[in-house]
């Protein structure tokens, strides 16, 4: 199955990634993440994007579109994926499309999370916290949201007009939240 998991920062995409991909036995895909570890090992990488991502900004789509496509190549996403974080914008959505195009494949759906937007900011300030990341405070926080509004947010109308978006109530327990998103999940992945 190829997916796609939309929502805000701190929707909890990634947690609900983790899980739905174990579930699935397909590899959930998070280009944040990507680019984090890549920072901490003072890559050549991660040294272009540290600033970028300090600052609350997004890294420019030709590099992230590189990085997604190297990472969709790897042997474990053959079978399927699940993307989070990635596509974030208009045209990271057509370099996906031709990126699986070139391989006889298509998505299956995109989930999106729907959070309310200062639980959102409570949980961003409670995870920079107990895991140390200097990249959530509150300013950064509401500067990622103003993006997601601005530049990511138009895919879920995109997607909803090509029949993939599902939307699921990303509030709640964790359990309930993975239970809504799996059930939300088309019976037959396409090939």
């Amino acid at each position: 199955m190829r997916l796609i998991i939309l929502g805000p920062p701190g929707a909890g995409k990634g947690t609900q990634a983790a899980r739905i991909a174990e579930r699935l036995s397909i590899p959930a895909i998070s280009t944040g993440d990507i680019f984090r570890s890549n920072i901490k090992n003072e890559t050549e990488l991660g040294l272009k994007v540290k600033d970028i991502l300090a600052s609350g900004g997004y890294v420019p789509d030709e590099v992230t579109n590189e990085i997604v496509e190297d990472r969709l190549d790897w042997p474990d996403a053959a079978g399927g994926f699940l993307l989070d974080g990635y596509p974030r914008t208009a045209g990271q959505v057509e370099a996906l499309d031709e990126m699986l195009a070139r391989h006889g494949h298509r998505l299956d759906a995109v989930l999106e999370l729907e959070v309310d937007d200062d639980a959102i900011v409570e949980r961003l300030l409670k995870r920079a916290e107990t895991e140390g990341r200097s990249d959530d405070t509150e300013d950064v926080i509401r500067e990622r949201q103003a993006i997601y509004y601005r530049e990511t947010a138009p895919l879920s109308h995109h997607y909803d007009e090509v029949g993939l978006l599902v939307r699921v109530d990303g509030m709640g327990e964790l359990d309930k939240v993975t239970d809504r998103l799996v059930e939300a999940l088309p019976a037959h992945p396409s090939p």
